[in-house]
């Protein structure tokens, strides 16, 4: 099948790729322009670079125009197939083709559709993530469901860890759908709406830790923001302070969120959760700090003494 690709960053990189093995011939890509958003500057192969060394026309955009639609239509793609395009694509493009648009979300839909899936997924204790092939229409990430692949999340997984699993699952999972479409097969796996979750862009406000979640929430937390993703962080006397790493305490600690209360082990144990006066929570055992001048640290050398509050705010 003739192929117009829409991707970008490494999960764009990946399924280009996985097109160029494969027997379909690809046309033309379109992808966007580099950012400098921190998420977007992480995992950021190149899709131009790749299809330019190709020898592939491509086209940057940070949104479709009217010029692109005219410019797909002389291409005359049978399939578009997409991963990571970041913007809205409008009915006349993705019904464009005969094959209409293939796109392939970091998600097992219909959960988890929209931005950053596998933090979301990691910082909500699911227990599973993948990667899903589905026909694109008119509700994002909604269409039905041509193949799905899973992997387990493990108690100390974090985000970059299932990342580099779930990325291995592209190529397969975008050659065994294609091989699906271009065999004549129409009838795919409708999605339960009622199922359904979608999730926005990770923002600066989405690191700062709230003392009042349980440990359990905050530990996953920090595995999500894990490097190289931006850390998790706190306030200490007034300072900007990133958690690095930390788990779940051994012991309960009772009394008000945020206070560094005692040394267990490796960590400094901060109490946590909205009912911690009970005395029947786990707290986050801090290991590793990072302050705001860079200097990364154990905890038990940063805090020297116990007895303070960590703070969501200055």
């Amino acid at each position: 099948m003739r192929v117009v690709m829409f991707g970008y960053q490494t999960w764009g990189h990946r399924t280009l790729q996985a097109l160029l093995d494969s027997e379909h011939d690809v046309v033309t890509v379109v992808t966007h322009p580099r950012s400098e958003h921190a998420y977007e500057k992480i995992w950021s192969d190149s899709v131009a670079d790749l299809a330019e060394k190709h020898g592939i026309p491509v086209i940057i955009r940070n949104r479709p125009d009217g010029e692109l639609v005219e410019r797909l239509k002389e291409v005359a793609p049978d399939i578009i197939v997409a991963n990571n395009w970041r913007t809205w694509m409008p009915p006349e493009i993705y019904n464009l083709p005969v094959h209409g648009t293939l796109n392939i979300h970091d998600s097992l839909l219909p959960a988890y559709a929209g931005f950053s899936p596998l933090i979301w997924a990691l910082i909500n204790g699911e227990p599973e993530v993948g990667v899903t092939a589905h026909l694109m229409d008119e509700e994002l990430d909604a269409g039905d469901i041509v193949i799905q692949r899973s992997v387990t999340v493990g108690p100390t997984d974090t985000t970059t860890d299932l990342f580099h699993r779930t990325v291995d699952l592209i190529a397969p999972v975008t050659t065994e759908a294609l091989g699906l479409i271009a065999s004549g097969q129409t009838e795919f796996t409708r999605q339960d709406r009622s199922k359904a979750s979608f999730f926005h862009k990770r923002a600066e406000e989405d690191i700062r830790i709230d003392w009042s979640w349980p440990a359990e929430d905050l530990e996953r937390l920090i595995r999500a923001q894990s490097a190289p993703y931006p850390s998790a962080f706190t306030f200490h006397k007034g300072q900007r302070l990133e958690v690095v790493s930390a788990v779940v305490s051994e012991g309960r600690y009772g009394g008000t969120p945020g206070r560094i209360f005692y040394r267990e082990g490796d960590g400094v144990v901060i109490v946590a959760g909205a009912d911690a006066r009970t005395g029947r929570n786990h707290g986050l055992a801090i290991t590793r700090v990072r302050t705001g001048d860079g200097r990364e640290l154990p905890a038990t050398e940063y805090f020297t003494s116990m007895g303070g509050y960590l703070t969501g705010r200055p």
